[in-house]
């Protein structure tokens, strides 16, 4: 999935399932974040492979780390615009680093069913889950994951709000 927001969905699912547990920014970004490689194969160096070192569980580490960094100095930003989509989330360091190894390691695991170039367990060479789910099977579970990470977010954070207003407002 070079560059794809296909990951979103995934990452929105369970996000919005195991809120408020989960740092909810930190895991949609750093589903997404690992593919800065392949768009950067795109843009400057056409002719390498599009899933390196990044799209390893040593790469995806490093990219959890930056990822966790990023997500806590920018924590009151994201905030303001988590409270535009009513969702309130205030989360430590740790469990933003953590959510971010989620990110990161589903990543690197969804893209390992799709490319041969890939090496997840870098230095060790070698995909042992390539072809072990067929690609159209990895695709649609992302979309799906999407939708009802969309229609779950919808219930939860925008429906539910709604529907204790209407029946306080009876009262």
């Amino acid at each position: 999935m070079p560059f794809t927001p296909y990951h979103l969905g995934p990452a929105l699912l369970f996000g919005v399932i195991l809120f408020p547990f989960v740092d909810i920014t930190a895991l949609l970004l750093s589903s997404v974040l690992v593919d800065v490689e392949p768009l950067y194969v795109i843009m400057f160096a056409p002719g390498l492979p599009y899933h390196g070192i990044l799209h390893t569980y040593v790469g995806a580490t490093g990219i959890a780390i930056l990822n966790a960094v990023i997500v806590w100095f920018l924590r009151d930003w994201t905030r303001q615009i988590l409270a535009i989509f009513k969702i309130d989330q205030n989360s430590s360091f740790i469990r933003i680093f953590g959510i971010s190894l989620l990110g990161t390691y589903s990543h690197v695991l969804l893209d390992s069913f799709l490319y041969p170039e890939m090496n997840p367990f870098f230095p060790l060479m070698g995909n042992p889950f390539l072809g072990l789910v067929s690609s159209a099977v990895v695709y649609q579970f992302c979309t799906i994951c999407l939708f009802l990470g969309l229609v779950l977010y919808s219930v939860r954070f925008l429906a539910i709000p709604a529907v204790r207003k209407f029946n306080t407002s009876e009262t």
